[in-house]
């Protein structure tokens, strides 16, 4: 998978590269010379879990869990821009991303499906490095790699609940965009993928011991781990 992502945002990379127009009157010629620039993003975002799970022996109830479905979320944010030379920059872009995704658990062997909805609204605290191509008239494509924290500001936690996540977990970020030159702004349209590096499952409920038909559903996984697409729209 980070293979195919890899190869996808090289070819969107160089798709914008080379649509671009070879002759046309430059748009705010100085502005990627300031040393620090600030702007403000809306966009979309879609979430997803990937879930391990264990063996489960032969004569037990096997329970499979998936996302067989996504729906969209909507995210907003902030931007501040440091120029560290023409090629690079260091961005800190704080969002919010809110969105839900549910969760189906199947029993293999008898196809019995028990269902949660998990709504999140991420808090991200991304710090990403940007390396732009050169300018070529009104637009500059660019790539990004980075890091993020990010915590789960709407978890709320319930009796029902077949599984329980962390509210806290980190990221890595790549992304690929472009910076479109206007009269009095810049437009940056910008597709980025977060990978989750914690085991978001909780193990340790204290509700299971009163309601122990809810712990197969956690003992039927290892560990969860998360997944965020973000298709944002900066304007500096």
């Amino acid at each position: 998978m980070p293979k195919h992502i890899a190869i996808l945002l090289l070819i969107v990379f160089n798709s914008i590269t080379l649509s671009a127009q070879k002759f046309k009157d430059q748009n705010q010629p100085e502005v990627d010379f300031k040393p620090l620039h600030f702007g403000f993003m809306v966009g979309l975002n879609t979430q997803n879990l990937l879930f391990n799970h264990v063996d489960q022996s032969a004569n037990a109830e096997k329970w499979y869990a998936e996302i067989p479905s996504y729906s969209p979320g909507f995210t907003v944010g902030l931007m501040a821009d440091l120029l560290l030379d023409y090629h690079f920059n260091l961005r800190f872009t704080p969002s919010l991303n809110f969105g839900s995704k549910e969760v189906h658990f199947r029993e293999l062997n008898s196809n019995t499906i028990d269902k949660q909805q998990l709504k999140s609204n991420y808090l991200l605290f991304p710090l990403e490095l940007k390396y732009s191509a050169l300018r070529l008239n009104n637009s500059r494509p660019y790539l990004l790699i980075g890091g993020a924290g990010g915590i789960d500001i709407s978890r709320k936690q319930g009796e029902s609940e077949l599984i329980r996540l962390n509210a806290i977990d980190y990221y890595i970020e790549v992304g690929v965009g472009c910076d479109f030159y206007k009269e009095y702004f810049k437009l940056i349209p910008e597709l980025k993928f977060c990978f989750g590096l914690r085991n978001m499952l909780l193990k340790d409920r204290k509700d299971l011991l009163d309601t122990p038909e809810i712990n197969k559903y956690t003992h039927a996984l290892s560990g969860v781990t998360s997944r965020l697409v973000v298709l944002s729209f900066y304007f500096e």
